[in-house]
């Protein structure tokens, strides 16, 4: 493998990984583990953990969607492997 193609994969992993980290984050730590701290918040007369874990989180999930669709694009410009 020629080092564009490991330097376009590191890339591609980086991306990855700052997306999952996120993702994991916004699920399990907003939505389970500190959702007794931010139910103490409230936010349109719902608790804030409960927020979280039913309607947040698909929020969250939809703009990385197309954060990840976005660098992706950028990525592939950038080492020539774009869709004409």
């Amino acid at each position: 493998m020629d080092k564009s193609a490991q330097a376009y994969w590191s890339t591609v992993l980086r991306l990855l990984t700052k997306v999952l980290i996120v993702w994991a984050v916004v699920s399990y730590g907003f939505g389970i583990i500190l959702a007794p701290v931010l139910n103490n918040i409230h936010l349109g007369g719902y608790p804030l953990g409960f927020w979280f874990a039913h309607q947040g989180s698909i929020y969250v999930f939809v703009i990385l969607i197309f954060y990840y669709a976005k660098k992706m694009g950028q990525i592939d410009e950038e080492f020539d492997v774009h869709e004409q």
